[in-house]
């Protein structure tokens, strides 16, 4: 067994306590009472990443969910997920309801496939997954079903909430969204916002580092972490600009860690 996959089985849990494990990129390890679940891992060895995968795909063992926001590389990994429906045989696959086929097409049955859209929950052993329309950087719903293509989940379980914003930009209505599920122990952010050279050529954006910043310290967020800075040179972000500017408009009320890949961050409800 890989080592991180070891200490994620061995590390203890108790009420009200969560553990969480950055992967790089968006990639996120979280585990809530004895459940485990792996958000938007980019698993792929892809020309033009600067980072290599904390643990290789085959190596993905004890999963109980893998969780995809939306259908870009580093974000739904299809040849990991195919990887992962075999070496992960009792794991289900959360995912934007819309890419139900491409899913279906990784060899993943429909028994094990959890399709969601806006305001749409699951349930994955002792978490409750809570799905809210992203907009990367446009909320693009399907015309014919409504169906939203990105998505931000909330992790309910063990007494505690983890917000992971997917790719996105702030838009109205998606504060009071969020809100709505109460407060939240920790969230991982996107910080690499949008410019016009990287809309030129495809790069479609999110949040800049004041904007998430903002965004934690409206909602309140216990510890929040800055992500989607680190795997592609062409795409950067500034997680110490991102601290500190939070550190500066929200002093003291919410934490910052700038995450280091694989390492262990405890999330308490009462922090």
């Amino acid at each position: 067994m890989h080592a991180l996959i070891r200490q994620v089985t061995d590390t203890p849990f108790a009420p009200g306590k969560a553990w969480m494990w950055w992967l790089g990129q968006m990639g996120l390890l979280v585990k809530m009472g004895s459940t485990v679940l792996c958000l938007d891992y980019f698993a792929s060895l892809r020309p033009g990443r600067q980072v290599m995968p904390p643990v290789p795909m085959e190596e993905m063992e004890g999963i109980d969910a893998f969780l995809g926001t939306h259908n870009h590389l580093d974000h739904m990994d299809h040849e990991a997920w195919k990887v992962w429906a075999r070496v992960c045989p009792g794991a289900g696959f959360v995912f934007p309801a819309l890419h139900m086929q491409e899913v279906l097409a990784d060899g993943i049955s429909e028994d094990r496939c959890r399709g969601l859209t806006d305001g749409g929950t699951c349930r994955v052993g002792e978490v409750t997954v809570h799905a809210i329309a992203a907009s990367h950087e446009f909320l693009d719903p399907d015309p014919a079903t409504g169906l939203y293509p990105c998505l931000q989940y909330v992790l309910e379980g063990n007494g505690v909430r983890i917000y992971h914003a997917g790719d996105t930009v702030r838009y109205e209505g998606m504060l009071p969204k969020l809100q709505k599920l109460g407060r939240m122990d920790a969230a991982l952010l996107p910080i690499n916002g949008r410019d016009a050279e990287r809309y030129r050529r495809g790069c479609i954006g999110n949040m800049t580092f004041q904007e998430a910043a903002d965004l934690a310290g409206e909602l309140q967020v216990g510890l929040v972490m800055p992500g989607h800075f680190d795997m592609f040179r062409d795409n950067p972000g500034d997680p110490a600009a991102f601290r500190d500017y939070v550190e500066a408009k929200y002093p003291g009320s919410v934490k910052v860690q700038i995450p280091r890949y694989a390492a262990p961050v405890r999330v308490s409800a009462d922090a």
